[in-house]
């Protein structure tokens, strides 16, 4: 468990953030000067709080009260800033090594060099110096250093944020096996939703130096009242499917979702496997009964469970389907044209489903 409780005036801005959070990966969300990297810097040492308290796994990393102010190298947190970082004259193993040397042997945890060698996929690389390395490679690099130091806990800091979209594709499937493998909590920074989609599983929203919301992701993501911080555009359900079988003939795969069907392209986990998807609110639309002849698979039954109206031509919905809920924007002409109220009896027909990652183990009860 991760606890953050403190204030720090920075020029203009007043941050006074507190939040908790438990294993797995914590995305700290927000637009760009609301406090985030603010907040890791005070975490990691790099910025000292004017009062509050931090700690992790029950152990004080700060306490203004109790005059508790560990060094940055005594708190075990291992930091990934936007940029690398890595020392230009070393080689990628040596690289590597760095945070090593300066963990002693009695607090050296997790995995050795082999093994973060292989999470990251990065054997190739060690003999060579970070000016032949693609900016994917490099950052690939800095994860496993920050790992090799054995850290309780791992801060990253937009890792993304200076890559293309092709070397965002080419290191997205090694923070997937990073939050899956690693076993290290992990304080995700990023101002990208859908960063946030594919690998949190929590969500702390950051607005002008406060937290606006702080919970599980699907709940935060279902939320109408964070759309101005989260986005409109991209806002949406993340949710959590099963994966009943296959349709060979048609390259598909049928979900399980709170009971319902749910058609995607094929997939490659067997029948029993969870995966999360994530359906975008302008990607669903609503009828009152369920339609005839169209050419969407996808229709869910629910009933309107929230609606908010905003200025201009558009509003919000909430359709709880039996368990999960789904988020649709629609036209307010449409919304009075349908008599569109909570608990309305709706059908959600989804035109695009997107599959934001593969989770590991079967279904448990509840999941759906």
């Amino acid at each position: 468990m991760l606890e953050v409780d403190f204030r720090r005036s920075l020029g203009a801005l007043l941050l006074d953030i507190r939040f908790a959070a438990a294993a797995g990966v914590t995305a700290l969300f927000g637009r760009s000067g609301a406090g985030k990297t603010s907040v890791i810097d005070a975490i990691a040492g790099l910025l000292r709080p004017e009062r509050g308290r931090i700690a992790v796994g029950g152990a004080t990393l700060f306490d203004r009260e109790r005059g508790i102010d560990l060094p940055r190298h005594r708190r075990r947190v291992g930091y990934v800033f936007q940029e690398p970082r890595l020392f230009p004259h070393l080689t990628v193993r040596q690289n590597l090594l760095y945070g090593r040397w300066f963990t002693p042997r009695g607090e050296r945890r997790g995995g050795g060099l082999d093994e973060v060698v292989e999470l990251l996929g990065i054997e190739p690389l060690l003999a060579r110096r970070p000016g032949t390395l693609s900016g994917g490679e490099r950052q690939r690099v800095a994860i496993g250093r920050a790992l090799l130091a054995s850290p309780r806990l791992l801060l990253m800091d937009e890792p993304l944020a200076s890559l293309d979209g092709a070397r965002k594709e080419e290191i997205l499937p090694y923070l997937d096996r990073l939050r899956a493998e690693a076993r290290v909590p992990i304080v995700y920074v990023t101002h990208s939703l859908s960063e946030v989609t594919r690998l949190a599983d929590s969500m702390v929203v950051i607005s002008q130096g406060r937290v606006a919301a702080a919970g599980p992701l699907a709940e935060i993501m279902a939320r109408l009242d964070l759309s101005p911080m989260t986005g409109r555009s991209e806002a949406g359900a993340v949710l959590t499917a099963t994966v009943q079988g296959h349709d060979e003939t048609y390259a598909l795969s049928v979900l399980d979702l709170s009971g319902q069907r749910l058609l995607v392209p094929r997939l490659s986990e067997p029948p029993g496997a969870k995966v999360r998807v994530r359906i975008r609110a302008r990607d669903v639309a609503l009828a009152l009964a369920p339609p005839q002849g169209t050419s969407i698979r996808n229709a869910l039954r629910g009933r309107v469970a929230a609606l908010q109206v905003e200025q201009g031509p558009f509003a919000e919905l909430t359709v709880d389907l039996g368990g999960a809920t789904l988020r649709s924007r629609l036209t307010r002409h449409a919304v009075d044209d349908l008599g569109l109220r909570p608990g309305v009896e709706v059908t959600a027909l989804v035109r695009t489903v997107a599959v934001e990652r593969r989770l590991l183990g079967p279904a448990e009860p509840g999941d759906r």
